[in-house]
């Protein structure tokens, strides 16, 4: 289930993982919150990171230019 739940996150803007993650600092915060919901929602957080993350690494890439000599430059 998560490597389900971590493609799924792949699959999401960038925008829509950042406001899920939102919701999980808020849901954390909730000092009610049962502790393996707590440790559930906290794993869902850490999947949420790492798509962020490999998001962000991919643009990173991408933004690279070439320079007169034909070489990549970063931008």
């Amino acid at each position: 289930m998560a490597d389900e739940t971590q493609k799924e996150f792949e699959e999401m803007p960038l925008e829509q993982t950042f406001g899920m993650l939102e919701e999980v600092l808020e849901t954390l915060e909730n000092e009610e919150l049962p502790l393996e919901d707590a440790f559930r929602v906290y794993m869902d957080g850490m999947a949420l990171i790492k798509a962020c993350n490999d998001k962000i690494d991919k643009v990173e890439k991408k933004v690279l230019k070439l320079n007169e000599n034909g070489e990549l430059d970063e931008f």
